[in-house]
């Protein structure tokens, strides 16, 4: 597979694995106070890397709008980067939300020609080629710019990347009134006559029937032998004889043709004369939905003008160079989302992305580094809470309600000089180590030195005086005693009749057990703040 080459790219693709972990800090929280949604202010790239202890692999859809590199600057941010500034941008914050995003995730991506088709193989590289979904095209203005020297740029790309495109699988949309439109014909009878046949099962239209001898395994037969089970006379109502067009097939055979003949699904003109076609039933369709296609009309999903229109009239009257239209971002979420889902945003901008994602009953996380993260972002989702009725809050029937919380980004887990910043409390760094050590996502309060049970192995953490009044250093050492309480804590946690994990990893600021102590109790132990570092 190609790579994409660019200024300084080496150093671009180590980044990812340097930066620092930041906390998160909470500031305030807005609607219901029990709801998970977050706000947060600061550098996406810090901010996703403070969100991987405890969100890795639990992302459904990652939906970014980064600037697209046009070289103008707007009010709300500079798009005038040297394209491999640019390119160093995009690479290590991609790396990050791959690792965020579930395995049955994906990941959308919205940019212009610019720096598009670039992107793409950048995409490849971060999320595997076998993982591209499609380009699809959004339909972005309704009318030609009549001032465009070349051409007037009507169009914007969404690239699509599965996780893993073996386990995505997008949902089909709601069918629409005019798709619907052409079930036009009804047959007169309604029930099941004497000889079993089928009739009014109501409206249908008039499908092909045949296909193409280029794909399947009818056009295998036929390259071999040059006949085809599917290649066949047929004798229509009045007694002419057809047979497919040269180069196509039936897309039955005999013995299929017969019994859609009995259960009365073809068609051959009101005469009885014409070629023969294949009902389709529209009741037949119920719940199964139509597959999305790979160009969005602004019809359909909206258009910039629209966007700027949804901001305008929400309360305070919001303008923001850019924002995308609540349609499009719905007709993502429709596609990649169930209710409940995780969504992310790490280029929010106006909010869009989270107000539909709150709109549409599932769960978000947007980060945004400006000023309008609280000038727009938090205005905005507040209307939305209210029960504004702007964008898609009519489709979906929005009332209101719900909530978020609002964070900035806090101080890093090492100072200066390599140390732990003792701002850093307990639970943060727990949660830290435990994705280090294990790999999983921390999802829950870490208050104990026990931290949990990975594949047999038991992972504590002795910091910031956790175990209370057990010298020396307020318990931050590992000494006999402090070892036999480990024990305890591990075995009461251990479910009764379970074996107790024999290996152990402990975190301490010091050791006072020699190497024999600590292998015959089963123990590695690490020191802080260097063996964290070291990870």
């Amino acid at each position: 597979m190609p790579f994409l080459d660019w200024v300084n790219k080496a150093q671009a693709v180590t980044v990812a694995g340097n930066v620092p972990y930041h906390l998160l800090n909470f500031e305030s929280a807005h609607g219901d106070p029990a709801a998970d949604n977050m706000l947060i202010q600061g550098d996406n790239l810090l901010a996703l890397k403070a969100l991987l202890p405890f969100y890795r692999g639990k992302v459904k859809c990652v939906f970014i709008d980064p600037p697209y590199n046009t070289q103008s600057a707007f009010a709300q941010y500079d798009d005038k980067l040297e394209h491999s500034q640019w390119l160093s941008m995009m690479h290590p914050r991609l790396a990050y939300l791959r690792e965020l995003l579930s395995e049955d995730g994906s990941i959308w991506v919205t940019v212009d020609d610019n720096e598009a088709h670039y992107l793409k193989v950048l995409m490849d590289e971060v999320f595997g080629r076998a993982n591209f979904v499609s380009n699809v095209i959004w339909e972005k203005k309704s009318a030609p710019q009549s001032n465009s020297t070349w051409l007037s740029d009507s169009h914007d790309h969404v690239l699509v990347f599965a996780k893993s495109k073996q386990v995505w699988r997008p949902n089909r949309l709601a069918r629409t009134a005019e798709q619907n439109s052409i079930y036009k014909n009804s047959d007169q009878f309604d029930g099941v006559d004497e000889d079993g046949n089928w009739y009014g099962r109501g409206p249908w239209y008039a499908d092909n029937f045949t296909l193409s001898l280029k794909s399947g395994q009818r056009g295998k037969q036929f390259a071999k032998t040059g006949e085809s089970a599917n290649i066949y006379d047929i004798v229509t109502p009045s007694g002419r004889v057809t047979r497919p067009p040269a180069g196509r097939a039936w897309s039955h055979t005999q013995e299929s043709l017969q019994r859609l003949l009995l259960e009365n699904r073809m068609w051959f003109g009101k005469d009885g004369t014409n070629k023969p076609t294949i009902k389709r039933f529209l009741s037949e369709l119920e719940g199964k939905g139509v597959v999305a296609t790979t160009v969005w009309r602004y019809q359909e999903v909206g258009e910039n003008r629209i966007a700027a229109q949804e901001l305008n009239k929400l309360a305070g009257g919001l303008d923001f160079a850019t924002p995308k239209p609540e349609a499009l971002i719905h007709r993502v979420l429709q596609v990649a989302t169930d209710p409940g889902d995780l969504v992310l945003d790490s280029f929010l901008g106006s909010g869009t992305t989270a107000a539909v994602a709150h709109k549409f009953g599932r769960n978000y996380i947007g980060i945004e580094i400006g000023e309008h993260a609280q000038t727009h972002c938090i205005p905005r989702l507040l209307e939305v809470v209210k029960g504004e009725q702007g964008g898609i809050s009519v489709a979906v029937d929005w009332r209101g309600g719900g909530g978020f919380r609002f964070y900035t980004l806090g101080e890093p887990v090492f100072d200066a000089d390599g140390s732990i910043n003792p701002k850093v409390p307990f639970g943060a760094l727990a949660g830290y180590l435990w994705h280090f050590e294990t790999g999983q996502p921390a999802t829950r309060t870490f208050d104990s030195p026990l931290l949990g049970v990975h594949d047999d192995t038991a992972v504590f953490l002795l910091y910031n005086g956790i175990l209370g009044d057990r010298k020396p250093a307020g318990g931050n050492v590992l000494t006999g005693p402090v070892l036999a309480h480990l024990d305890e804590l591990l075995a009461a946690a251990t479910l009764p009749g379970a074996e107790c994990p024999k290996r152990k990893v402990v975190y301490g600021e010091t050791t006072r057990l020699g190497e024999q102590r600590l292998a015959e109790a089963g123990v590695s132990f690490r020191q802080i703040p260097y063996d964290i570092k070291a990870r």
